[in-house]
């Protein structure tokens, strides 16, 4: 039997043929893609070949179907040349920082207001928190920028202030009560702040002998559970949310546990900006001056140990 070389898989068998597909169908497809999520908001398309060989059509039937995606602004710089890219999502267009700042999860404002921070040659964060997870994920892009050479700062300075291990925590905390059952859930707290922690300040200082960087990574522990969030940010930014509780069950040594929780990557961040009008400008500046008398007065020294 002779195999269309079209049909023909790299590895010797046989492809299934793919029945024809117009360009709407086509268009139909990568745009349930987009909109579940599968493609995001800034990525980057396969290849208009690959799409081609994907769909079993010509690249002319995938063009177009591109150029429908790009009529309805799903799409941007569709052509011949380059893949397309999915055009960013309405909502995270909108400024990340001033007045005109919608407030957003902190899994969206944080990780892009870092990365801009990152982009000064003298980069400065504080942040209060819980346990820093969300600092830690969301400085994992730009550190990846500065392994590939598209970021470069020459200094490196963050300050953590977070709870010590040797309070009694207003959360997380056992539904029941101070009983038995709150030494588990500090314990699990208390490991999940040290472990992030451990790895925030890995992956920072190792940027001195892998990229000559000054880096400086202090903690300090905090004598009560903040009920809030705080990231100061090169000194001219200031990210602000509520830590929101909730009642919920986990999964601790084997034993199902209900607790008072709050999930902080959930948290609603508000942004604030120096220079964005007398409210933001004061509000950064009160944030600076709060966070540097606690770090100067009642917090102590913080080791990320059990």
């Amino acid at each position: 039997m002779v195999v269309d070389p079209k049909h023909a898989a790299v590895n010797g068998r046989r492809r299934a043929q793919q029945p024809h597909k117009s360009h709407r169908e086509v268009a139909d497809e990568l745009r349930a893609r987009i909109r579940s999520g599968q493609l995001r908001p800034g990525q980057r398309m396969p290849t208009q070949a690959k799409l081609a060989d994907e769909f079993g059509v010509e690249r002319g039937v995938v063009r177009q179907a591109l150029y429908i995606l790009q009529s309805e602004h799903l799409l941007t710089n569709v052509s011949k040349g380059s893949p397309a890219t999915v055009a960013p999502d309405p909502a995270l267009t909108r400024p990340l920082t001033g007045p005109a700042a919608p407030p957003l999860p902190t899994t969206v404002a944080l990780g892009p207001r870092i990365e801009s921070a990152f982009a000064a040659p003298q980069v400065e964060i504080d942040a209060l928190c819980l346990t820093s997870v969300s600092l830690t994920l969301a400085i994992g892009e730009p550190l990846r920028q500065i392994h590939v050479g598209r970021l470069k700062p020459a200094k490196i300075a963050v300050r953590v202030l977070l709870p010590s291990r040797d309070i009694d925590l207003a959360f997380p905390v056992a539904v029941d009560g101070r009983s038995e059952h709150d030494a588990p859930v500090h314990d699990r707290w208390l490991a999940q702040r040290n472990a992030q922690g451990q790895v925030l300040r890995h992956n920072l200082l190792a940027l001195r002998g892998s990229h000559g960087i000054d880096v400086q990574v202090s903690f300090r522990a905090l004598p009560f559970t903040p009920p809030v969030k705080l990231y100061l940010l090169n000194g001219v930014e200031a990210l602000f949310a509520y830590y929101t509780l909730s009642r919920r069950k986990a999964e601790i040594d084997h034993e199902n546990l209900e607790m008072y929780d709050a999930t902080g990557a959930l948290s609603m961040l508000f942004a604030f900006e120096q220079g964005a009008g007398l409210r933001d400008t004061t509000f950064v500046e009160q944030s600076h001056l709060w966070f540097n008398a606690l770090w100067e007065t009642i917090s102590s020294e913080l080791t990320l140990t059990t």
